[in-house]
């Protein structure tokens, strides 16, 4: 069964609320005033059931001029619009003015409905039809189908029900139940004994009861009581219903219409928009630079200045990029359609959709910011999101971040990324909680840089095994987690790019150089060692002639790495062929006796108890001894 919501519109006391009266039997006014002055003020809600099953719920959205913020906020999320004229008047102003708003917020499907034709002959009623049609052409109404009724006497009621069938049942498309919800909110209000009640049309995703969810752009948390639509209670509600949401933890006071209900972490609040902002052809206004205007999307409405990007001024039936400048936060995602009204006189000036939710601020007249916003426009969210991806290039950025960002949802954002993976667009980085995603573009860029700091670090240092890890992080991946700098890595270490050696990085070609001045320093420190025996030289002492302390350094990691030479203890070396008979003499020792002392070991290698000591220090940090308690004595490890 398709969840369909059909709106109207048209000028005041044209016949809107009758007919939906007449339609399902309810008046939507709610309010006595609105009873007491036969107008709609704010918005009315209703629905009916169509004959084939479908249940249609019902907008009913205010004409009168100075209730049109309340008309925007009611197309949310409308399949189907009832343009109701009323056939003694015709097409009236404010007609007008919901055809605009109708058209700039992307409504398509729409039944003109002559009302009030019991008032007219048949001559006058043919004179207003070709009317509203020379008046239409052009229009995205030129082709919308015209139903002539009488809401007063119910003529014509039957045909306009089976209209509405046949464009909902062939046409309309159903709403995506499977992303994440979004709720924009048009009304709040407490009942006793159940505190704060929420109402809005769900225009995506799927809300379950005990569901918790954020209020944007507070950033409150609540939790879902109960949900109801159309009076009846329901355990979830799905994209394309009218719904009403008990919720805890949150005040009435707290929320505003404007407000929007979705998963937490899944939005991202914003004060900018990047959008294509279209002035209408009928607007008398030329919209200029830090131009301030109402902009209304969703249920919100916000003031702003709007930032001319690309154009001096924007005229009427023109169009043109635009920043616009919030003078308070909205969450809305890329996709959204708004309105735009001039601040005063308040008259609607045009509209559009916004391309980008979360951008930053930008300048104007920046070829590559025209760039971008272009390819915005024209891609898909798969394209939106590799553009993000690339402006994380320092820091990556997770699958979830991209979710909030974009306002899709985490299942959408992982099918777009995996796509971009499958083109080689992107590279991913699974981790225990998210997955990092890099731009294949970035990889790159930063595989290059890498080799060359790599060769040119080789042609400085020629006796070490390449950078150190922890170096070559702080310099180039300063902003990179280290685990995720890990599995970066691991990628280019798989794909030949580098090698490791430990905690050593360089290029895959690289070895050590192993010349004479190698063959000469490496020489001198493995005969003092070898020398020294158990008596131990002191690594600052041995002479290597003119080569430099780092130099020699060098040489001596790369017999301690090749596992030639060991660390005794600080500034104290010796052959590990030593250091291994000192361990099979010890541990044969302690097979017989259970506790070796300092004397013991400086007896066994004919030494003196200053090199004793860093023997057995050396053989509890290898796990072969361990102390006692007392500073002198070992006893086995194990």
């Amino acid at each position: 069964m398709k969840n369909i919501i059909i709106g109207t519109a048209g000028h005041i006391d044209h016949g809107k609320t009758t007919l939906i009266k007449a339609l399902t039997g309810r008046n939507t006014d709610r309010w006595e005033e609105e009873q007491r002055r036969g107008i709609t003020i704010d918005l009315g809600f209703t629905y009916f059931d169509l004959p084939g099953g479908d249940r249609a719920g019902i907008i009913d959205v205010p004409g009168h001029e100075r209730f049109i913020n309340n008309m925007v906020a009611g197309v949310v999320g409308m399949d189907l619009v009832l343009l109701v004229i009323a056939a003694d008047e015709g097409i009236m102003p404010q007609t007008r003015e919901h055809m605009d708003i109708l058209n700039l917020l992307g409504i398509e499907k729409s039944i003109i409905v002559l009302n009030k034709c019991d008032l007219v002959d048949e001559e006058w009623l043919e004179l207003v039809e070709e009317e509203v049609k020379e008046e239409l052409e052009g229009t995205f109404l030129e082709h919308a189908p015209v139903v002539k009724v009488s809401a007063a006497t119910g003529e014509g009621l039957e045909g306009l029900v089976q209209m509405i069938e046949h464009l909902t049942r062939d046409e309309v498309i159903q709403k995506d139940v499977n992303t994440i919800p979004r709720l924009p909110i048009d009304r709040a209000f407490t009942l006793s004994g159940f505190g704060t009640i929420i109402t809005g049309t769900l225009v995506s995703g799927t809300i379950s009861k005990e569901d918790t969810l954020e209020m944007y752009p507070i950033g409150k948390e609540c939790k879902i009581r109960s949900i109801q639509v159309h009076g009846e209670d329901k355990k979830e509600c799905y994209a394309g219903q009218r719904v009403a949401i008990n919720l805890s933890n949150v005040k009435k006071r707290e929320i505003k219409r404007g407000c929007v209900l979705a998963p937490p972490n899944s939005m991202k609040n914003t004060d900018l928009l990047d959008v294509r902002l279209n002035v209408l052809d009928s607007s008398m206004r030329v919209l200029t630079n830090h131009t301030r205007l109402h902009f209304f999307t969703g249920t919100s409405e916000v003031l702003c200045r709007a930032v001319l990007l690309d154009k001096e001024e924007i005229g009427p039936g023109e169009s043109g990029y635009v920043q616009l400048r919030l003078e308070e936060e909205v969450a809305v995602r890329r996709g959204d359609k708004f309105v735009v009204r001039f601040y005063s006189p308040m008259e609607t000036i045009g509209g559009g959709v916004v391309l980008e939710p979360n951008p930053r601020i930008k300048k104007r007249f920046q070829q590559d910011v025209i760039e971008e916003l272009s390819r915005k426009e024209s891609g898909s969210s798969a394209d939106v999101i590799e553009m993000h991806v690339k402006s994380h290039a320092d820091t990556l950025i997770t699958v979830s971040e991209l979710a909030k960002l974009t306002a899709l949802s985490a299942e959408e954002v992982k099918n777009d990324v995996e796509e971009l993976k499958e083109q080689g667009s992107v590279c991913t980085f699974p981790m225990r909680k998210d997955t990092y995603v890099w731009h294949a573009d970035s990889a790159r860029e930063a595989e290059r840089t890498l080799h060359k700091a790599l060769e040119e670090y080789e042609d400085r240092y020629p006796y070490r095994y390449g950078m150190k890890k922890a170096e070559v992080q702080m310099t180039y991946f300063q902003k990179i987690k280290p685990n995720v700098f890990d599995q970066i890595l691991e990628m280019l270490e798989n794909g030949g790019s580098l090698k490791r050696v430990d905690e050593f990085l360089c290029t895959p070609e690289y070895e050590v150089r192993k010349d004479g001045t190698y063959r000469e320093v490496s020489e001198k420190l493995l005969a003092a060692f070898e020398k020294a025996g158990y008596d131990f030289v002191r690594y600052s002492e041995i002479d290597c002639g003119k080569e430099s302390k780092e130099l020699k350094d060098d040489i001596l990691n790369i017999l301690l790495e090749e596992k030639r030479v060991v660390k005794v203890t600080e500034d104290m070396y010796t052959l590990c062929s030593y250091m291994e008979q000192a361990k099979e003499k010890i541990q044969e020792q302690l097979k017989d006796n259970p506790v070796i002392t300092i004397a013991q070991v400086r007896d066994m290698f004919a030494t003196s108890r200053k090199s004793a000591k860093p023997i057995l220090e050396y053989m509890d940090s290898i796990k072969v001894t361990k102390k006692t308690g007392a500073e002198s004595e070992r006893v086995a490890y194990s």
